[in-house]
């Protein structure tokens, strides 16, 4: 007897001309789709069986008229099928995609994605509102997190290690969305930085010396997007193989190479609201896990007392990140947040807190461009009255803009230059045995 599904499969057939072929090539993709959804449905606990849903597709594909339906399209929806039932549907070839920076979903009809740090379009849509809430939700459950209408946003990884952000109704006003922000495949080395023109071969050696026999402590300071943590990732690098490094974040991006790496990720609430493990909690945890060295990807909250003490006590050569936009609004946003501690300590008393922590703040911006550059490597001084003095060591000078003429897109100028000021932290830098280059500070380009 002929399975019924093939004389549906006839009719949508028929039906196909090349004004409706879109709608032919979605009819097909769900007849097979539920296809498929059968036949997994017949497997012990609907396990998944690559090899028959391989099965299952290609001799659905093969029931189709290839007059009706050409090669390069019969491809594609080989493609597309698998993707919906093994990936993230229609943006697994984005996800796939390794020269993206970003994948920002605004409702099901219109995907953009960041390549170069300049913001396109692209001409992938989800079905509809439907379709897009399944791949959320699958996202969710890949990564152990649940997403609904009572808790309706979502903040994970996929196992590469892309960050995830996602927000549905009614939250979110005009359908779901969802941003996955990409990481390389293959972690940046500072190699990479120079040649992107992030930074200069002088700051480069001087951070190197600086957090790796130097031992001093850094905060990077940046807005969204702006390369935080790709920049901590790559000045975590200069830290020896023979020190025991213990890593904290929200959602686990680093992906340092040394030997003695101990790795914990924040827990958010379960469904019941119970069972969250925060950042302050992994870090009060982590001074009793003899470390050498501290990275907190991001201080947020309270936890940024913990680690201002934590880096007061013996932990020199710690890291960590904050947003803000310049470093002085970076001491700011660390005072804000080590109040939300619910520590009713005087600020003066938090400043002095942080020059006894930070030794140098590096702040990171991206341009108008899209391009990012570390904008200035600053000194975190004492303090001077009520206010902490910083001086300048490195910065990023403007010198204007170009216009590629076959693109019209614009292009930032600029140079990176010493300020002259040799820092006063590179007594510490050669107590604990770092080598100073005396041309390092030399006023001018570097």
């Amino acid at each position: 007897m002929d399975n019924p599904i093939n004389s549906t499969y006839q009719t949508a057939k028929a039906s196909y001309s090349a004004q409706v072929r879109q709608g032919y090539i979605k009819t097909i993709r769900n007849l097979v789709l539920n296809d498929v959804a059968t036949v997994l449905a017949r497997t012990q606990g609907g396990s998944r069986d690559d090899s028959r849903v391989d099965s299952v597709i290609l001799a659905a594909i093969d029931r189709l008229d290839t007059e009706d339906l050409p090669k390069g399209d019969k491809l594609k929806l080989l493609k597309e099928l698998k993707d919906e039932i093994y990936g993230y549907g229609p943006i697994q070839c984005l996800v796939e995609d390794t020269g993206l920076n970003e994948i920002i979903v605004r409702g099901p009809k219109h995907v953009e994605v960041e390549r170069r740090g300049e913001i396109m379009d692209t001409d992938v849509e989800f079905d509809d509102e439907e379709h897009l809430r399944k791949i959320i939700d699958r996202i969710a459950v890949g990564a152990n997190r649940h997403i609904d209408d009572a808790n309706p946003m979502l903040d994970c990884k996929l196992s590469d290690g892309s960050r995830v952000n996602a927000v549905i109704p009614p939250i979110a006003l005009e359908g779901s969305y969802l941003t996955i922000r990409k990481f390389a495949a293959v972690p940046y080395k500072i190699s990479d930085l120079l040649s992107f023109g992030t930074m200069s071969e002088q700051m480069a050696e001087f951070l190197e010396a600086a957090i790796g026999m130097g031992r001093l402590n850094v905060l990077v300071s940046g807005g969204t997007g702006s390369g935080k943590t790709t920049l901590l990732n790559v000045l975590s690098e200069f830290i020896p193989d023979a020190e025991e490094i213990i890593t904290i974040e929200d959602a686990a991006e680093l992906q340092l190479k040394q030997p003695r790496v101990r790795r914990m990720e924040a827990r958010p609430a379960n469904i019941e609201g119970k069972g969250a493990i925060t950042i302050q909690r992994l870090v009060v945890n982590a001074l009793r896990m003899r470390p050498d060295r501290i990275i907190v990807g991001e201080v947020r909250s309270g936890e940024s007392l913990d680690m201002l003490q934590a880096m007061n006590t013996g932990h020199d050569g710690s890291l960590t990140t904050i947003h803000a936009n310049s470093p002085r609004e970076a001491l700011s946003r660390v005072e804000t947040t080590v109040l939300m501690s619910g520590m009713e300590l005087p600020v003066s008393a938090i400043r002095q807190q942080c020059v006894g922590a930070f030794d140098l703040i590096v702040h990171t911006e991206r341009l108008r461009d899209g391009t990012r550059k570390i904008m200035s490597i600053t000194e975190v001084g004492n303090m001077t009255g009520e206010i902490i003095s910083l001086q300048e060591i490195f910065r990023f000078v403007h010198d204007g803009e170009f216009v590629y003429r076959e693109t019209g897109r614009k292009k930032v100028r600029g140079h990176f230059e010493a300020t002259g000021v040799q820092p006063n932290c590179c007594r510490k830098m050669q107590d604990n045995g770092a080598v100073i280059q005396q041309n390092w500070f030399r006023t001018g380009r570097c």
